[in-house]
C-alpha cells in the first residue's frame, strides 16, 4: 500500500522501468559520473555528499544498528523516509545518499574506471549483464552511502531499496 507514503521515493522499480518513466517524462536516467558529480555537490575528497561527518542520522536514512535484527532508527524511519527529509547538498539536491539505491544509465563493469576517460566518462559500452546503483538504501550502514560505493543488478530486477531519478539532457 501507498498510503501514507505519497511523499516517498519510487521503490519497485526495474531499471527498464525507470527507463521507460523518464522517456515518458522527456527525460532520461543519468550517467554514473554526472551522479558522482552531482553528489558530491562541488565538495573535493569528501567521503560522503555533505562532506566528511559520520553522524549519519543528520544527513541521510540508512541502518544504524545490527543488521538485519536492530535498527536503532535514530535517524527516524524504519524503511524509506519521505524526500528532502535530509538537508541538500550544496548543489541544493536532497537523498544523494541513503533512502534508495538509484539506478542510473551505465552498465556496470568493476574495472572501467581504470581505463575510462577523467573528464565525464559514458560507462561502458554494453551490453554488459548489469546495471549500475549509486547511493545506498535505508539498509545500508555507513560504507553503503560513501560517495565511491558503487552497486550493480540485473535490470529486470526490482525491489523495496531499488529507485530512481531522472535527468534533462542539455538543449
Amino acid at each position: 500500500s501507498i498510503e501514507g507514503k505519497e511523499n516517498h521515493p519510487v521503490v519497485h522499480v526495474s531499471w527498464f522501468d525507470a527507463v521507460e518513466y523518464a522517456r515518458w517524462k522527456g527525460r532520461r536516467l543519468p550517467t554514473e559520473a554526472e551522479w558522482e558529480y552531482a553528489s558530491r555537490g562541488g565538495l573535493i575528497n569528501k567521503t560522503y555528499s555533505w562532506g566528511d561527518d559520520s553522524n549519519l542520522s543528520l544527513y541521510a536514512n540508512t541502518w544504524e544498528g545490527e543488521f538485519p535484527k536492530n535498527n536503532m532508527k535514530m535517524d527516524g524511519s524504519e524503511s524509506t523516509a519521505p524526500v528532502k527529509s535530509y538537508p541538500p547538498n550544496s548543489y541544493g539536491l536532497y537523498d544523494m545518499s541513503g533512502n534508495v539505491w538509484e539506478w542510473w544509465l551505465d552498465w556496470y563493469d568493476k574495472d572501467y574506471y581504470r581505463v575510462s576517460p577523467e573528464i565525464n566518462p559514458e560507462g561502458p559500452k554494453g551490453p554488459l549483464k548489469m546495471k549500475v546503483l549509486r547511493g545506498g538504501s535505508w539498509v545500508n550502514s555507513i560504507e553503503g552511502v560513501k560517495i565511491v560505493n558503487r552497486a550493480r543488478n540485473l535490470p529486470h530486477i526490482k525491489n523495496e531499496i531499488y529507485g530512481f531519478r531522472t535527468a534533462l539532457s542539455p538543449q
